[in-house]
């Protein structure tokens, strides 16, 4: 299991949840899992979101490995100009 800590604005979406754990290997079954578990997360996730696994930004790359022991974080994309 892998545990994911929820930026803020997600939470609400995860049942309040600061940190829930997913079965996931990399960045995209993370973000499946996350749906899976939590459906309300789906539009975030449509919209975009960033994955930050032990400290690095993940861009666009869904087999970017995780592991049991990685520190990972979903965040908000940040929009503007």
């Amino acid at each position: 299991m892998v545990e994911v800590t929820l930026w803020s604005g997600l939470r609400a979406f995860a049942g309040g949840h600061e940190t829930v754990e997913v079965e996931a290997k990399n960045v995209g079954e993370v973000l499946k899992g996350l749906v899976a578990a939590y459906p309300g997360l789906q539009p975030a996730i449509d919209a975009g979101v960033s994955v930050a696994v032990d400290g690095r930004v993940i861009a666009n790359s869904l087999t970017e490995p995780v592991r049991p022991d990685s520190e990972v974080y979903l965040l908000q994309r940040l929009k503007g100009g």
